[in-house]
């Protein structure tokens, strides 16, 4: 584990009005992980960034002397991908599935009566799928706000290229009228295939091709019959929520050295993160969630 200068975000919804760096050492925790042992810091190194720790496992966590400030609870969902589809349909809830038929009949009238997935797998397909997914992403508000869009550099495309080779990487696209509106991109380890990355072009957000896409990444990850689990990874979000069949109560962590600027920090994301709060409590009371979701984004 090595450190990097990691930004921590004051965020209102998906805007980052600014962010403090740190040196920090990032100790990312996949579903069912222990937390490792924590490296030795440097002098110059703030500290450690901690994702995912099982709320359970928070009181376990020594602090050595280090300020611990929990940045963010959030369910970490997944889906049993070892029950069958039918049986994974059942689960979810009617609403669901009667939105989900309704929202991929209405995208196969407009795809010429079928709806269009096609799927990526070996080295040369994933090499296209980038290509393509790419020019989606660059449309969306995860990489225009967030910088959260699918990465373009040479590292991350070998690294996709090479985990294909492996047969380590399932892909899918989504087109309309011969045009990709939606891509997701989940690499595959030990029997978890992982949510990494998704988007969709904003243009045909009324479509919901994201949450059709998901319906039929999942009915082909079935039909394998290889895979344990679909983890949807770090944070909430109703699309997280709607598909998944469980979830794990996790937290961010941050462990800092008792610096005064560290302290600082600390004091400063407390309480922005606690008006944060309020003002949420405000817009649920108030009705006002219209008018946060313009804010937001």
């Amino acid at each position: 584990m090595t450190a990097s200068r990691l930004p921590l975000r004051f965020q209102v919804g998906a805007r980052t009005l600014f962010a403090v760096e740190r040196r920090l050492v990032r100790v990312a925790l996949g579903l069912g992980d222990p937390l490792p042992m924590l490296p030795v810091l440097d002098r110059d190194v703030d500290g450690y960034a901690i994702t995912s720790l099982p709320e359970a496992e928070l009181a376990e966590l020594g602090s050595d002397g280090f300020i611990t400030f929990v940045r963010q609870h959030y369910t970490r969902h997944f889906i049993d991908l070892t029950t069958g589809f039918d049986a994974y349909l059942a689960a979810l809830s009617a609403n669901t599935r009667s939105g989900i038929k309704r929202k991929a009949k209405k995208l196969a009238q407009v795809s010429g009566g079928a709806l269009d997935i096609r799927r990526y797998r070996t080295p040369a397909e994933i090499e296209e799928f980038h290509t393509i997914a790419r020019s989606i992403s660059a449309r969306t508000y995860q990489e225009k706000l967030l910088g959260g869009g699918l990465p373009d550099d040479p590292g991350f495309i070998g690294a996709m290229v090479r985990a294909a080779a492996a047969d380590a990487v399932r892909a899918w696209l989504l087109y309309v009228e011969d045009r990709p509106v939606a891509y997701l991109y989940c690499p595959v380890a030990g029997g978890t295939v992982r949510y990494d990355h998704v988007g969709h072009d904003p243009d045909v957000a009324d479509l919901s091709p994201g949450s059709v896409l998901q319906m039929e990444a999942m009915r082909d990850l079935f039909a394998e019959g290889c895979h344990r689990r679909f983890d949807f990874t770090e944070g909430e979000g109703q699309h997280k929520r709607q598909f998944a069949t469980g979830g794990v109560a996790c937290v961010d962590v941050l462990l800092l050295r008792p610096t005064i600027a560290n302290r600082a920090t600390v004091w400063a994301l407390a309480g922005f993160d606690g008006a944060m709060a309020m003002g949420k409590r405000l817009v649920e009371r108030f009705g006002l969630q219209a008018l946060a979701r313009r804010i937001r984004r």
